[in-house]
């Protein structure tokens, strides 16, 4: 095929993503025909540009699922609305795979499947404009952190605070106190916070990011034929540089740099 058709079927059938790859180089069993049937997650630019399922068109997951199902020799990608809660309890039908920015956990593994990792989102740390943070000073340091979240057992157990941390229901709560002073800094995933930053006026910035091994991996239910396959796909992606370029291509203008390049503050 030549490279002016493949652009073509991209437009039509991909929405604005380049696919490339071996066309039906790996076998999925979709519920489907013809199509990779994906849940993804609505209002976060970078992983899905649009406002609504008919809307989106392109963004890293977009993208990474339209790659997936060119390889799987399948003509289009067919977005599906489910809750996250849904998604989770593994009992949710109608789709094949959830790209969604889902964490990894040893819990979520007994329900579910999990593809292998696509993405290490990590904890970034946000900040004030001008807040001098570095190895040195990690302890002395006032946290937010999101209820629920990895991110308080990691920085009692590694950071070893002085204060305890502060425990938000929600991110908006964690950034409101960020701006009171209420807490020095807030942690929470890296692309959220960069986003944050950017969006900021250049009040808040991103000055590093704790290494906690979290990966992102989509989410398959225990009765899939596809894990295999997906796990597959995903590891071509990796190895040919696919999700490098859908990174810089989506993520680094949408949050001001990659997420990957933040560097490491572990203790």
């Amino acid at each position: 095929m030549s490279a002016f058709a493949v652009a073509a079927s991209a437009a039509t059938d991909y929405g604005n993503c380049e696919v490339k790859g071996d066309k039906g180089s790996v076998k999925l069993t979709t519920v489907t025909p013809g199509a990779l049937s994906v849940r993804p997650v609505l209002g976060v630019p970078g992983w899905w540009n649009g406002d609504s399922l008919e809307t989106i068109k392109d963004g890293f997951e977009y993208c990474m699922a339209a790659n997936m199902a060119y390889r799987a020799g399948l003509d289009r990608v067919v977005l599906v609305s489910r809750s996250f809660q849904q998604v989770l309890t593994g009992q949710s039908q109608g789709f094949d795979i959830a790209l969604s920015e889902i964490t990894i956990t040893d819990a979520r593994k007994k329900v579910v499947n999990f593809t292998e990792p696509y993405f290490s989102s990590d904890q970034g740390v946000l900040v004030k404009a001008g807040t001098k943070v570095d190895k040195s000073n990690l302890s002395g340091l006032r946290y937010a952190v999101e209820r629920g979240t990895t991110a308080y057992d990691y920085i009692m157990e590694k950071i070893k605070p002085a204060e305890q941390p502060k425990v938000f229901n929600d991110p908006p709560s964690m950034y409101t106190a960020l701006a009171a002073g209420q807490v020095d800094a807030v942690i929470y995933d890296t692309p959220n916070v960069l986003l944050r930053a950017k969006n900021s006026n250049g009040a808040l910035q991103v000055v590093g990011r704790f290494d906690t091994g979290e990966k992102w991996g989509g989410v398959v239910n225990k009765d899939s034929p596809n894990l295999a396959a997906f796990n597959q796909l995903i590891e071509g992606l990796k190895k040919d540089g696919t999700l490098e370029r859908l990174s810089a291509k989506y993520l680094t203008p949408e949050l001001g740099t990659d997420p990957t390049k933040v560097p490491v503050l572990n203790p």
